[in-house]
């Protein structure tokens, strides 16, 4: 028998066709009565986007600054795309966002979070989007990719929508 679906953790990278996979996460979720935890993450910069930064940004607090404007922006785009997606549901599955039991915005490494994340909630189901790669072929992202190599948590991939 299948375990059962409790906790669900969705990763977004707010691509435009990222809503196919919070479909997916939603619809499960409704249907299962899991908590969703929605994830964002912005990745940390380079080394060579520090030294940039470094070398045009003279004061740190300036490029403190810029730093979190990097994370409070991409809260904004995904408050956005959440205040979207609810005012376009049909009413009779708009409960389901009770169920939003979590949103983060963490600048970090995206797989390594991702996996420590659906650890320490003991997610059930981890629900991440691909993006589509060429005519015929579909690759998955290096993050989907390392996801699914180390962890034991079942992994949905949603091809993104082209929407």
């Amino acid at each position: 028998m299948l375990p059962e679906i409790r906790k669900i953790l969705y990763s977004t990278d707010l691509s435009a066709g990222s809503t196919a996979a919070f479909e997916h996460a939603t619809y499960i979720a409704k249907k299962t009565g899991a908590e969703i935890h929605i994830l964002h993450i912005v990745e940390k910069l380079s080394s060579e986007a520090k030294i940039t930064l470094q070398t045009y940004v003279m004061d740190s607090s300036s490029r403190h600054e810029l730093l979190q404007e990097r994370v409070q922006n991409a809260r904004k785009k995904l408050d956005e795309r959440q205040s979207n997606f609810w005012d376009n549901l049909h009413k009779d599955d708009a409960d389901v966002q009770k169920q939003i039991k979590s949103i983060n915005v963490i600048e970090a490494y995206p797989e390594e979070t991702i996996l420590k994340m659906a650890k320490d909630l003991d997610i059930d189901l981890i629900v991440m989007g691909t993006h589509e790669k060429g005519l015929l072929h579909t690759f998955l992202g290096s993050v989907a990719k390392n996801v699914l190599s180390h962890t034991r948590t079942p992994v949905m991939i949603v091809p993104l929508s082209k929407r």
